[in-house]
């Protein structure tokens, strides 16, 4: 492990630098961390064939449950009232991943560690955008570490990927893959956390995919600057086979900036 929890100068711990919007993103980050083991169990089937790619997993698993667990801990002191516990349980009966798949749902086991490049370069940014965003001291070490983590998995999932490349020789493959996994970002697994995390189980609010899935996106893109859109964008953009500083990536950089601030402003509008 590159860090553990005790690292974490807990002592600087600020209530009044919370944020209450960005606690709110930050316990349903702690839900889907949490819940790498399932993640662990279906790559380490679909990679069956390497001993070294599913003991790199499991590190990564380990690596993902640690996240979890800072996030929980960090959340819970902001908010004391927070059932880690009781909102894991409930995400979980969300948000069903097929651990006992074969085969990988990309297709191919060169589709797979694109998605996960794709994931890796989400929460990279994500956590990058956190750090830089708030004020509170214990936040901003604990986004730092886990944003350093993010970006050595990708380079992981990265270096894995070219194992298997022949699969996918095309950059459309490529590419298509990663957009796909893009667009997943609305499945249950977001919104879902985001509801278990702020609603508790006494809450007569019913759960509905949009409109979770609107308040999570609305809480995380608040986050986000300029150079954080511009850093995902070329880790994808490398994942599915084009060049980071290429003319097309700086062509789809700007065009995701001007997506995400007018996100921004519509769910300001629109989102609970």
């Amino acid at each position: 492990m590159r860090w553990t929890l005790d690292k974490i100068d807990w002592d600087a711990f600020d209530p009044a630098k919370v944020d209450p919007r960005t606690l709110e993103a930050v316990k349903a980050a702690a839900l889907v961390e949490a819940n790498a083991p399932d993640y662990v169990s279906y790559l380490c089937s679909v990679f069956r064939d390497s001993a070294e790619i599913q003991e790199d997993i499991r590190q990564w698993g380990r690596e993902e449950a640690q996240h979890g667990q800072v996030l929980a801990k960090w959340a819970r002191l902001a908010d004391p009232e927070f059932d880690f516990d009781s909102a894991f349980d409930r995400f979980r009966k969300i948000q069903d991943i097929e651990t006992g798949a074969i085969d990988s749902v990309r297709g191919s086991r060169a589709g797979e560690m694109i998605a996960r490049c794709v994931v890796e370069s989400g929460t990279s940014s994500f956590y990058t955008a956190i750090k830089d965003a708030t004020e509170e001291p214990c936040l901003r070490q604990i986004a730092t570490y886990v944003a350093a983590d993010e970006f050595a998995h990708y380079r992981l999932f990265y270096e894995s990927f070219k194992k298997y490349q022949g699969e996918l020789p095309s950059v459309f493959r490529r590419v298509l893959i990663a957009v796909s996994r893009i667009n997943e970002a609305d499945d249950d697994e977001l919104s879902g956390a985001y509801y278990c995390a702020n609603y508790s189980v006494t809450s007569d609010v019913p759960y509905v995919r949009k409109t979770f899935a609107d308040a999570y996106q609305k809480r995380v893109l608040m986050l986000y600057r300029r150079q954080h859109t511009d850093r995902l964008v070329s880790m994808v953009a490398k994942a599915g086979g084009l060049k980071p500083q290429g003319t097309l990536v700086r062509m789809a950089c700007a065009v995701a900036w001007r997506f995400f601030a007018f996100r921004q402003r519509q769910l300001i509008r629109t989102a609970v």
